[in-house]
């Protein structure tokens, strides 16, 4: 009688602690495309004239990039498409920059 029931808490645990680890890697690819967006934003309004430094965009795109790379080993299609869309975007708002 009990085994149906710890069967069903262990898969239980086990998919919790799955989501929570995508949940996890999610946020921490949003929250990395999200980092240079206020600045890369205020500078193109006018708002400020510093742009942000090299050396933060660089690490956040190393870093996005390793995630990127882990998707395509895990075969993620969710978030190869996430960090696609990240990059695309930043590339799009730093053209817009260089080129205004």
């Amino acid at each position: 009688m009990n085994e149906p029931v710890e069967q069903a808490n262990s898969t239980l645990k086990e998919c919790m602690s799955k989501l929570s680890a995508e949940t996890l890697g999610w946020i921490s690819a949003i929250l990395m495309h999200a980092a240079t967006i206020p600045s890369l934003l205020a500078l193109m309004t006018g708002l400020s004239d510093n742009p942000p430094s090299l050396d933060i965009i660089l690490f956040v795109w190393t870093g996005l990039f390793l995630l990127f790379c882990r998707a395509l080993v895990l075969k993620d299609i969710l978030n190869i498409a996430t960090i696609g869309i990240g990059f695309i975007a930043q590339a799009v708002l730093m053209a817009l920059i260089l080129f205004k």
